[in-house]
Protein backbone atom coordinates (compact mmCIF):
# COMPACT_ATOMS: atom_id res chain seq x y z
CA UNK A 1 0.00 0.00 0.00
CA UNK A 2 1.28 3.28 -1.04
CA UNK A 3 1.36 5.94 1.66
CA UNK A 4 0.69 10.10 0.58
CA UNK A 5 -1.45 11.29 -1.96
CA UNK A 6 0.13 12.72 -5.51
CA UNK A 7 1.33 15.89 -5.30
CA UNK A 8 -0.38 16.82 -8.82
CA UNK A 9 -4.01 15.89 -7.53
CA UNK A 10 -3.48 17.86 -4.59
CA UNK A 11 -2.11 20.77 -5.61
CA UNK A 12 -4.79 22.91 -6.01
CA UNK A 13 -6.22 21.93 -2.32
CA UNK A 14 -3.33 23.22 -0.55
CA UNK A 15 -3.50 25.19 2.12
CA UNK A 16 -2.15 29.41 1.29
CA UNK A 17 0.33 28.45 4.76
CA UNK A 18 1.25 25.43 6.69
CA UNK A 19 2.78 25.28 10.48
CA UNK A 20 5.74 23.47 8.64
CA UNK A 21 6.75 21.86 5.85
CA UNK A 22 9.01 18.83 6.17
CA UNK A 23 11.01 17.83 3.08
CA UNK A 24 11.42 14.02 2.86
CA UNK A 25 9.01 11.51 4.61
CA UNK A 26 12.14 8.67 5.94
CA UNK A 27 11.61 7.84 9.68
CA UNK A 28 13.36 11.07 10.91
CA UNK A 29 10.62 13.35 8.97
CA UNK A 30 7.91 11.17 10.10
CA UNK A 31 9.00 11.72 13.42
CA UNK A 32 9.21 15.07 13.55
CA UNK A 33 5.99 15.42 11.36
CA UNK A 34 4.13 13.30 14.12
CA UNK A 35 5.54 14.89 16.74
CA UNK A 36 4.83 18.46 15.80
CA UNK A 37 1.20 17.22 15.12
CA UNK A 38 1.09 15.69 18.25
CA UNK A 39 1.35 19.75 19.56
CA UNK A 40 -1.33 20.58 17.30
CA UNK A 41 0.55 21.43 14.64
CA UNK A 42 -0.14 21.35 10.88
CA UNK A 43 2.23 19.69 8.78
CA UNK A 44 2.78 19.10 5.16
CA UNK A 45 5.62 16.28 4.48
CA UNK A 46 7.22 16.63 0.78
CA UNK A 47 8.30 13.39 -0.74
CA UNK A 48 9.95 12.87 -4.46
CA UNK A 49 9.60 9.37 -4.11
CA UNK A 50 6.06 7.12 -5.34
CA UNK A 51 5.34 5.95 -1.84
CA UNK A 52 6.11 7.41 1.50
CA UNK A 53 8.65 6.13 4.29
CA UNK A 54 12.24 6.49 3.11
CA UNK A 55 14.07 3.74 4.05
CA UNK A 56 11.34 2.23 5.23
CA UNK A 57 9.03 1.65 2.52
CA UNK A 58 8.57 -1.76 0.41
CA UNK A 59 8.58 -2.21 -2.94
CA UNK A 60 6.65 -5.36 -4.77
CA UNK A 61 7.42 -7.37 -8.04
CA UNK A 62 5.61 -10.10 -9.04
CA UNK A 63 3.92 -11.08 -5.85
CA UNK A 64 7.10 -10.39 -4.09
CA UNK A 65 7.39 -7.65 -1.73
CA UNK A 66 11.28 -6.57 -0.27
CA UNK A 67 11.98 -3.59 2.49
CA UNK A 68 14.62 -1.45 1.28
CA UNK A 69 16.03 -1.08 4.10
CA UNK A 70 14.91 -2.20 7.70
CA UNK A 71 15.99 -5.70 8.06
CA UNK A 72 15.79 -5.75 12.04
CA UNK A 73 15.37 -3.42 15.04
CA UNK A 74 16.60 -4.18 18.22
CA UNK A 75 14.47 -2.93 21.69
CA UNK A 76 11.42 -2.49 20.56
CA UNK A 77 9.81 -6.02 22.31
CA UNK A 78 10.49 -4.52 25.17
CA UNK A 79 8.01 -2.02 25.81
CA UNK A 80 9.17 0.04 28.91
CA UNK A 81 12.30 1.09 26.22
CA UNK A 82 12.16 4.29 25.25
CA UNK A 83 12.34 3.51 20.88
CA UNK A 84 9.20 1.30 21.83
CA UNK A 85 7.78 4.40 23.36
CA UNK A 86 8.45 6.53 20.75
CA UNK A 87 7.46 4.34 18.28
CA UNK A 88 3.82 3.74 20.29
CA UNK A 89 3.60 7.53 20.84
CA UNK A 90 3.74 8.23 17.31
CA UNK A 91 2.00 5.67 15.63
CA UNK A 92 -0.78 5.54 18.18
CA UNK A 93 0.12 2.18 19.29
CA UNK A 94 -0.70 0.76 15.73
CA UNK A 95 2.60 -0.21 15.00
CA UNK A 96 3.24 -4.01 15.63
CA UNK A 97 6.54 -5.95 16.76
CA UNK A 98 7.77 -9.49 16.03
CA UNK A 99 10.06 -10.95 18.02
CA UNK A 100 13.29 -12.81 15.75
CA UNK A 101 14.78 -15.98 16.74
CA UNK A 102 17.51 -15.82 20.04
CA UNK A 103 20.40 -15.63 17.20
CA UNK A 104 19.55 -12.46 15.67
CA UNK A 105 23.06 -12.52 13.64
CA UNK A 106 25.44 -15.23 12.68
CA UNK A 107 29.05 -13.71 11.84
CA UNK A 108 30.74 -16.66 9.10
CA UNK A 109 34.95 -16.33 8.09
CA UNK A 110 35.06 -19.36 6.08
CA UNK A 111 34.57 -22.44 8.37
CA UNK A 112 34.31 -20.66 11.35
CA UNK A 113 30.95 -19.31 12.62
CA UNK A 114 29.56 -17.44 15.89
CA UNK A 115 26.37 -16.94 16.90
CA UNK A 116 25.24 -13.44 17.96
CA UNK A 117 22.42 -14.23 20.82
CA UNK A 118 20.05 -12.40 22.83
CA UNK A 119 20.57 -11.14 26.48
CA UNK A 120 23.59 -9.35 26.90
CA UNK A 121 24.85 -12.46 29.53
CA UNK A 122 23.93 -14.60 27.03
CA UNK A 123 26.22 -13.07 24.26
CA UNK A 124 29.04 -12.63 26.97
CA UNK A 125 28.58 -16.21 27.79
CA UNK A 126 28.51 -17.12 23.71
CA UNK A 127 31.77 -14.65 23.22
CA UNK A 128 33.13 -16.71 25.86
CA UNK A 129 33.29 -20.05 24.92
CA UNK A 130 34.68 -19.06 20.84
CA UNK A 131 37.50 -17.05 22.86
CA UNK A 132 38.09 -18.69 26.34
CA UNK A 133 41.34 -17.00 26.89
CA UNK A 134 39.54 -13.84 25.84
CA UNK A 135 36.83 -13.49 28.73
CA UNK A 136 38.40 -10.41 30.19
CA UNK A 137 38.54 -8.46 27.11
CA UNK A 138 35.06 -9.44 26.41
CA UNK A 139 33.74 -7.90 29.65
CA UNK A 140 35.74 -5.13 28.81
CA UNK A 141 34.68 -4.65 25.76
CA UNK A 142 30.53 -4.79 27.05
CA UNK A 143 31.77 -2.25 29.49
CA UNK A 144 32.83 0.47 26.65
CA UNK A 145 29.41 -0.24 25.01
CA UNK A 146 27.84 0.52 27.76
CA UNK A 147 29.76 3.65 28.65
CA UNK A 148 29.30 4.86 25.11
CA UNK A 149 25.48 5.27 25.28
CA UNK A 150 25.69 6.26 28.60
CA UNK A 151 27.36 9.66 27.49
CA UNK A 152 25.62 9.68 24.45
CA UNK A 153 22.39 10.51 26.31
CA UNK A 154 24.02 14.14 27.22
CA UNK A 155 26.14 14.21 23.79
CA UNK A 156 22.92 14.23 21.92
CA UNK A 157 20.46 16.31 23.99
CA UNK A 158 22.98 19.10 23.74
CA UNK A 159 22.00 18.93 20.20
CA UNK A 160 18.22 19.97 21.02
CA UNK A 161 19.43 22.87 22.56
CA UNK A 162 19.11 26.29 21.20
CA UNK A 163 22.73 27.27 19.88
CA UNK A 164 23.91 29.63 22.47
CA UNK A 165 22.88 27.31 24.98
CA UNK A 166 24.82 24.26 23.42
CA UNK A 167 28.31 26.75 23.15
CA UNK A 168 27.90 27.07 27.31
CA UNK A 169 27.22 23.99 28.42
CA UNK A 170 28.44 22.08 25.16
CA UNK A 171 32.12 20.96 26.89
CA UNK A 172 30.19 19.37 29.98
CA UNK A 173 27.71 17.46 27.88
CA UNK A 174 29.79 16.27 25.36
CA UNK A 175 32.98 14.97 26.64
CA UNK A 176 32.61 11.46 27.90
CA UNK A 177 31.31 10.75 24.65
CA UNK A 178 33.81 12.49 22.97
CA UNK A 179 36.67 10.17 24.68
CA UNK A 180 35.11 7.40 22.64
CA UNK A 181 33.86 8.74 19.70
CA UNK A 182 37.64 9.96 18.95
CA UNK A 183 38.66 6.33 18.75
CA UNK A 184 38.02 4.47 15.60
CA UNK A 185 36.95 0.84 16.69
CA UNK A 186 40.55 -0.90 15.71
CA UNK A 187 41.66 1.35 18.41
CA UNK A 188 39.18 0.64 20.91
CA UNK A 189 39.30 -3.07 20.51
CA UNK A 190 43.01 -3.36 19.82
CA UNK A 191 42.99 -1.49 23.51
CA UNK A 192 41.37 -4.28 25.19
CA UNK A 193 43.10 -7.45 23.02
CA UNK A 194 45.33 -8.55 20.47
CA UNK A 195 43.51 -11.12 19.42
CA UNK A 196 42.87 -10.49 16.12
CA UNK A 197 39.82 -13.22 15.47
CA UNK A 198 38.38 -11.57 18.46
CA UNK A 199 38.19 -7.79 17.13
CA UNK A 200 37.50 -9.32 13.29
CA UNK A 201 34.19 -11.01 15.49
CA UNK A 202 33.13 -8.02 17.38
CA UNK A 203 33.83 -5.79 14.23
CA UNK A 204 30.77 -8.22 12.59
CA UNK A 205 28.42 -5.24 12.17
CA UNK A 206 30.22 -2.85 10.54
CA UNK A 207 28.14 -2.96 7.78
CA UNK A 208 25.13 -1.77 9.76
CA UNK A 209 27.25 2.13 9.10
CA UNK A 210 29.29 0.98 6.85
CA UNK A 211 32.83 1.64 7.27
CA UNK A 212 35.38 -0.63 8.40
CA UNK A 213 37.10 -1.11 11.96
CA UNK A 214 39.93 1.00 11.27
CA UNK A 215 37.74 3.96 10.11
CA UNK A 216 34.49 3.73 11.91
CA UNK A 217 34.23 5.95 15.52
CA UNK A 218 34.18 2.81 17.92
CA UNK A 219 31.10 5.38 19.38
CA UNK A 220 29.03 4.17 16.23
CA UNK A 221 29.69 0.65 16.10
CA UNK A 222 28.99 0.30 20.18
CA UNK A 223 25.81 2.39 20.18
CA UNK A 224 24.55 -0.12 17.08
CA UNK A 225 26.00 -3.02 19.25
CA UNK A 226 24.16 -2.09 22.30
CA UNK A 227 21.07 -1.53 20.23
CA UNK A 228 20.74 -4.99 19.55
CA UNK A 229 22.64 -6.87 22.90
CA UNK A 230 18.88 -7.95 23.45
CA UNK A 231 18.33 -9.50 19.88
CA UNK A 232 16.23 -8.30 16.94
CA UNK A 233 12.39 -7.25 15.96
CA UNK A 234 10.57 -6.75 12.63
CA UNK A 235 7.17 -4.77 11.73
CA UNK A 236 4.24 -6.91 11.43
CA UNK A 237 2.65 -6.35 8.03
CA UNK A 238 6.74 -5.44 6.92
CA UNK A 239 8.21 -2.40 7.18
CA UNK A 240 6.10 -0.38 4.77
CA UNK A 241 3.92 -0.50 8.02
CA UNK A 242 5.82 1.85 9.91
CA UNK A 243 5.20 4.69 7.42
CA UNK A 244 1.38 3.51 7.06
CA UNK A 245 1.08 3.53 11.15
CA UNK A 246 2.47 7.24 11.94
CA UNK A 247 0.67 8.69 8.89
CA UNK A 248 -2.66 9.03 10.35
CA UNK A 249 -1.30 10.81 13.20
CA UNK A 250 -0.05 13.90 11.21
CA UNK A 251 -3.43 13.59 8.90
CA UNK A 252 -5.71 13.91 12.46
CA UNK A 253 -4.30 16.95 13.11
CA UNK A 254 -5.46 18.43 9.04
CA UNK A 255 -1.87 17.48 7.90
CA UNK A 256 -0.93 15.77 3.92
CA UNK A 257 1.75 13.83 3.24
CA UNK A 258 2.20 13.97 -0.52
CA UNK A 259 4.74 12.10 -3.14
CA UNK A 260 5.78 12.81 -6.20
CA UNK A 261 6.25 15.94 -4.65
CA UNK A 262 10.28 17.30 -6.02
CA UNK A 263 11.23 20.22 -3.83
CA UNK A 264 13.77 22.30 -5.76
CA UNK A 265 14.44 24.88 -3.31
CA UNK A 266 14.18 26.31 0.21
CA UNK A 267 12.71 29.63 0.49
CA UNK A 268 14.98 32.30 2.51
CA UNK A 269 13.75 36.33 2.84
CA UNK A 270 15.62 38.18 5.49
CA UNK A 271 17.38 35.37 6.67
CA UNK A 272 14.18 33.60 7.64
CA UNK A 273 12.65 30.24 5.75
CA UNK A 274 9.12 30.96 4.67
CA UNK A 275 8.37 27.84 2.13
CA UNK A 276 9.71 26.00 -0.47
CA UNK A 277 9.50 26.37 -4.33
CA UNK A 278 8.78 22.93 -5.85
CA UNK A 279 10.17 21.44 -9.23
CA UNK A 280 6.70 22.87 -11.10
CA UNK A 281 7.66 26.42 -9.54
CA UNK A 282 5.24 26.39 -7.49
CA UNK A 283 5.10 28.14 -4.13
CA UNK A 284 4.29 27.07 -0.72
CA UNK A 285 4.49 28.45 2.05
CA UNK A 286 5.31 27.69 5.86
CA UNK A 287 6.19 29.57 9.30
CA UNK A 288 8.90 27.02 9.31
CA UNK A 289 10.54 24.17 7.10
CA UNK A 290 12.14 21.00 8.11
CA UNK A 291 14.67 19.33 6.03
CA UNK A 292 15.04 15.80 6.06
CA UNK A 293 17.06 15.50 3.07
CA UNK A 294 20.35 15.20 4.56
CA UNK A 295 22.69 17.63 5.26
CA UNK A 296 24.79 18.19 2.39
CA UNK A 297 21.41 18.01 -0.12
CA UNK A 298 20.24 20.56 2.17
CA UNK A 299 23.15 23.07 2.58
CA UNK A 300 24.43 22.58 -0.96
CA UNK A 301 21.80 22.21 -3.08
CA UNK A 302 18.04 23.30 -1.46
CA UNK A 303 19.59 26.82 -0.43
CA UNK A 304 21.05 29.33 -2.75
CA UNK A 305 21.86 31.18 0.22
CA UNK A 306 25.67 32.97 -0.05
CA UNK A 307 26.29 34.73 3.09
CA UNK A 308 28.95 33.75 5.29
CA UNK A 309 27.57 30.83 7.79
CA UNK A 310 25.97 28.83 5.15
CA UNK A 311 29.66 29.29 3.14
CA UNK A 312 31.30 28.24 6.19
CA UNK A 313 29.35 25.13 6.58
CA UNK A 314 29.34 24.02 2.86
CA UNK A 315 32.84 23.93 3.35
CA UNK A 316 33.34 21.95 6.24
CA UNK A 317 31.22 20.10 5.02
CA UNK A 318 33.44 19.24 1.94
CA UNK A 319 36.56 19.13 4.38
CA UNK A 320 35.48 17.16 7.38
CA UNK A 321 32.51 14.92 5.95
CA UNK A 322 32.22 12.85 3.66
CA UNK A 323 29.56 10.44 2.16
CA UNK A 324 28.70 6.95 3.30
CA UNK A 325 29.16 3.96 0.77
CA UNK A 326 26.98 3.41 -1.89
CA UNK A 327 25.63 -0.36 -1.64
CA UNK A 328 24.25 -3.09 -3.69
CA UNK A 329 21.07 -4.72 -2.79
CA UNK A 330 20.00 -7.74 -4.38
CA UNK A 331 16.26 -9.00 -3.99
CA UNK A 332 15.29 -12.45 -4.59
CA UNK A 333 12.02 -14.41 -4.64
CA UNK A 334 11.51 -17.49 -4.53
CA UNK A 335 7.92 -19.97 -5.22
CA UNK A 336 8.23 -21.38 -2.08
CA UNK A 337 7.84 -21.31 1.37
CA UNK A 338 10.48 -20.22 4.25
CA UNK A 339 10.12 -23.64 5.58
CA UNK A 340 9.72 -25.54 2.61
CA UNK A 341 13.26 -24.21 1.97
CA UNK A 342 14.45 -24.37 5.43
CA UNK A 343 15.07 -20.34 5.51
CA UNK A 344 15.80 -19.01 9.56
CA UNK A 345 15.12 -15.48 10.54
CA UNK A 346 19.00 -15.19 11.31
CA UNK A 347 20.82 -12.62 9.41
CA UNK A 348 24.04 -13.71 7.89
CA UNK A 349 27.47 -11.82 7.82
CA UNK A 350 30.13 -13.00 5.68
CA UNK A 351 33.54 -12.39 5.13
CA UNK A 352 36.68 -13.19 3.85
CA UNK A 353 38.87 -12.58 6.38
CA UNK A 354 39.06 -11.47 10.12
CA UNK A 355 41.17 -8.18 8.76
CA UNK A 356 37.89 -6.22 7.54
CA UNK A 357 39.96 -3.32 6.56
CA UNK A 358 42.44 -5.19 4.61
CA UNK A 359 39.35 -7.01 2.46
CA UNK A 360 37.82 -3.29 1.72
CA UNK A 361 41.36 -2.21 0.75
CA UNK A 362 41.74 -4.74 -1.60
CA UNK A 363 38.23 -4.73 -2.88
CA UNK A 364 37.67 -0.87 -3.70
CA UNK A 365 41.40 -0.69 -5.70
CA UNK A 366 40.10 -4.42 -7.52
CA UNK A 367 36.50 -5.10 -7.76
CA UNK A 368 37.26 -8.71 -8.74
CA UNK A 369 38.83 -9.49 -5.22
CA UNK A 370 36.49 -10.67 -2.71
CA UNK A 371 33.35 -8.84 -1.66
CA UNK A 372 34.54 -7.65 2.00
CA UNK A 373 31.36 -8.21 3.16
CA UNK A 374 28.20 -9.87 2.23
CA UNK A 375 25.06 -9.79 4.07
CA UNK A 376 22.21 -12.36 3.50
CA UNK A 377 18.54 -10.94 5.46
CA UNK A 378 15.33 -13.22 5.04
CA UNK A 379 12.81 -10.79 5.78
CA UNK A 380 9.84 -12.97 4.71
CA UNK A 381 10.95 -15.21 7.67
CA UNK A 382 10.87 -12.70 10.00
CA UNK A 383 7.33 -11.54 9.23
CA UNK A 384 4.61 -13.42 10.95
CA UNK A 385 1.72 -11.55 8.50
CA UNK A 386 4.15 -12.33 5.46
CA UNK A 387 2.14 -15.75 4.53
CA UNK A 388 -0.87 -14.21 4.95
CA UNK A 389 -0.50 -11.51 2.24
CA UNK A 390 1.98 -13.91 0.03
CA UNK A 391 0.84 -17.63 0.57
CA UNK A 392 3.92 -19.96 -0.78
CA UNK A 393 6.14 -17.35 -1.32
CA UNK A 394 9.55 -16.45 0.35
CA UNK A 395 12.31 -13.65 0.02
CA UNK A 396 16.15 -13.01 0.34
CA UNK A 397 17.67 -9.84 0.40
CA UNK A 398 21.44 -9.79 -0.51
CA UNK A 399 24.23 -6.87 0.21
CA UNK A 400 27.23 -5.85 -0.27
CA UNK A 401 29.41 -2.56 -0.50
CA UNK A 402 29.36 -0.53 -4.15
CA UNK A 403 31.26 2.65 -4.38
CA UNK A 404 29.59 5.13 -6.65
CA UNK A 405 32.90 5.28 -8.65
CA UNK A 406 32.18 2.02 -10.12
CA UNK A 407 28.92 3.94 -11.67
CA UNK A 408 30.06 7.23 -12.47
CA UNK A 409 29.93 6.40 -16.34
CA UNK A 410 26.15 6.47 -15.92
CA UNK A 411 25.24 9.51 -14.18
CA UNK A 412 22.60 11.28 -16.28
CA UNK A 413 20.99 8.26 -17.65
CA UNK A 414 17.29 7.18 -16.66
CA UNK A 415 16.38 4.76 -14.18
CA UNK A 416 14.96 1.72 -15.92
CA UNK A 417 16.52 2.64 -19.10
CA UNK A 418 20.12 3.11 -18.84
CA UNK A 419 21.41 1.07 -21.23
CA UNK A 420 22.96 -2.51 -22.38
CA UNK A 421 26.04 -2.19 -20.94
CA UNK A 422 24.57 -1.12 -17.27
CA UNK A 423 22.30 -3.95 -17.60
CA UNK A 424 25.09 -6.19 -18.25
CA UNK A 425 27.26 -4.62 -15.80
CA UNK A 426 24.25 -5.38 -13.48
CA UNK A 427 24.09 -9.03 -14.50
CA UNK A 428 27.51 -9.70 -13.42
CA UNK A 429 27.23 -8.28 -9.83
CA UNK A 430 23.54 -10.04 -9.19
CA UNK A 431 26.02 -13.29 -10.58
CA UNK A 432 28.91 -12.57 -8.20
CA UNK A 433 26.10 -11.83 -5.51
CA UNK A 434 24.23 -15.05 -5.79
CA UNK A 435 27.10 -17.31 -5.99
CA UNK A 436 27.87 -16.00 -2.64
CA UNK A 437 24.42 -16.76 -1.48
CA UNK A 438 24.69 -19.97 -2.76
CA UNK A 439 27.54 -20.81 -0.72
CA UNK A 440 26.12 -20.19 2.61
CA UNK A 441 22.42 -20.97 1.69
CA UNK A 442 22.68 -23.59 -1.11
CA UNK A 443 19.41 -25.29 -1.18
CA UNK A 444 17.95 -21.74 -2.52
CA UNK A 445 19.82 -22.69 -6.33
CA UNK A 446 18.06 -23.24 -9.47
CA UNK A 447 15.04 -22.44 -7.12
CA UNK A 448 14.77 -18.61 -7.75
CA UNK A 449 11.78 -17.47 -9.44
CA UNK A 450 13.36 -13.21 -9.49
CA UNK A 451 15.72 -11.44 -8.89
CA UNK A 452 16.83 -7.29 -9.20
CA UNK A 453 19.96 -5.53 -8.43
CA UNK A 454 19.74 -1.91 -6.70
CA UNK A 455 22.61 0.06 -6.53
CA UNK A 456 24.05 3.47 -5.51
CA UNK A 457 22.39 4.81 -8.98
CA UNK A 458 19.13 3.55 -7.59
CA UNK A 459 19.45 4.99 -4.56
CA UNK A 460 20.76 8.88 -5.60
CA UNK A 461 17.37 8.55 -7.92
CA UNK A 462 14.99 7.37 -5.11
CA UNK A 463 16.84 9.50 -2.49
CA UNK A 464 18.63 12.33 -4.06
CA UNK A 465 21.84 11.22 -2.44
CA UNK A 466 24.54 12.54 -4.52
CA UNK A 467 26.95 9.73 -4.47
CA UNK A 468 23.56 6.87 -3.41
CA UNK A 469 24.83 6.58 0.05
CA UNK A 470 23.40 4.70 2.31
CA UNK A 471 23.69 6.12 5.33
CA UNK A 472 24.11 9.94 4.93
CA UNK A 473 27.61 11.60 7.10
CA UNK A 474 29.95 8.38 7.06
CA UNK A 475 30.36 7.79 10.85
CA UNK A 476 34.09 8.64 11.04
CA UNK A 477 35.92 10.34 14.78
CA UNK A 478 35.80 13.46 12.51
CA UNK A 479 31.75 13.22 12.24
CA UNK A 480 31.10 13.34 15.97
CA UNK A 481 33.45 16.81 16.24
CA UNK A 482 31.13 18.90 14.03
CA UNK A 483 29.01 21.30 16.06
CA UNK A 484 26.78 22.47 13.07
CA UNK A 485 25.84 18.87 12.24
CA UNK A 486 22.40 20.00 14.53
CA UNK A 487 18.87 20.26 14.01
CA UNK A 488 19.46 24.40 14.00
CA UNK A 489 20.43 26.47 10.66
CA UNK A 490 22.00 29.75 10.42
CA UNK A 491 18.45 30.04 8.34
CA UNK A 492 15.79 30.90 11.33
CA UNK A 493 13.13 28.50 11.30
CA UNK A 494 15.03 25.90 9.21
CA UNK A 495 15.78 22.84 11.09
CA UNK A 496 17.08 19.56 9.78
CA UNK A 497 16.06 16.21 10.77
CA UNK A 498 17.09 12.49 10.50
CA UNK A 499 20.35 10.51 10.43
CA UNK A 500 22.70 13.32 9.91
CA UNK A 501 21.69 15.06 12.98
CA UNK A 502 21.89 11.79 15.36
CA UNK A 503 23.02 8.62 13.47
CA UNK A 504 22.42 5.65 10.92
CA UNK A 505 19.82 3.29 10.54
CA UNK A 506 16.20 3.66 11.93
CA UNK A 507 16.58 4.21 15.60
CA UNK A 508 19.72 6.86 14.74
CA UNK A 509 17.37 8.78 12.28
CA UNK A 510 14.09 8.41 14.66
CA UNK A 511 15.68 9.80 17.28
CA UNK A 512 17.40 12.98 15.29
CA UNK A 513 13.64 13.38 14.42
CA UNK A 514 12.86 13.72 18.30
CA UNK A 515 15.75 16.25 19.05
CA UNK A 516 14.72 18.37 15.79
CA UNK A 517 11.10 18.20 16.87
CA UNK A 518 12.21 18.90 20.43
CA UNK A 519 14.39 21.95 19.39
CA UNK A 520 11.57 23.08 17.29
CA UNK A 521 9.25 23.13 20.53
CA UNK A 522 11.31 24.04 22.85
CA UNK A 523 10.87 21.21 25.14
CA UNK A 524 12.19 18.05 26.21
CA UNK A 525 10.13 15.45 24.20
CA UNK A 526 11.54 12.31 25.43
CA UNK A 527 10.47 13.25 28.48
CA UNK A 528 6.42 13.52 27.25
CA UNK A 529 6.86 10.90 25.47
CA UNK A 530 7.70 8.92 28.66
CA UNK A 531 4.88 10.19 30.45
CA UNK A 532 2.36 9.82 28.09
CA UNK A 533 3.42 6.57 27.24
CA UNK A 534 3.83 5.11 31.36
CA UNK A 535 1.26 3.14 31.25
CA UNK A 536 0.63 1.41 28.11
Amino acid sequence: MSVGRGYKKEKNNLEESYDAIVIGTGIGGLTTAALLAKAQRKVLMLEKHYTAGGYTHTFTRKNYEWDVGVHYIGEVHRKNSLLRRTFDYISENRLQWAKMCDVYDRAIFGEDKYDFVSGVEAFREKMGMYFPQEKQAIDQYIDRVFAVNSASRLFFGERALAPWMGKLSGPFLKRRYLKHSDLTLKQALSDITSNEALIGVLSTQWGDHGLPPGEASFAIHAMIARHYFDGGNYPVGGSASIAESIAPTIENEGGKILIRADVQEILVQDGQAIGVRMEDGNEIKADLVVSNAGANLTYNHLLSETHSEIQSIRQKLQTNTRPSSGHFCLYIGLQHTDAELGLEQTNLWCFPSYDHDANVQKYVQDPTQEFPLVYISFPSSKDPDWENRYPGRSTIEVVSLAPYEWFEKWEGTQWYKRGNDYDEYKENWSQRLLNALYQQVPQVKGKIDHYELSTPLTTKHFCSYEKGELYGLDHTPRRFRQKWLRPHTPIRNLYLTGQDVVTDGVTGAMFGGVISASAILQRNLIGDIAKATHNT
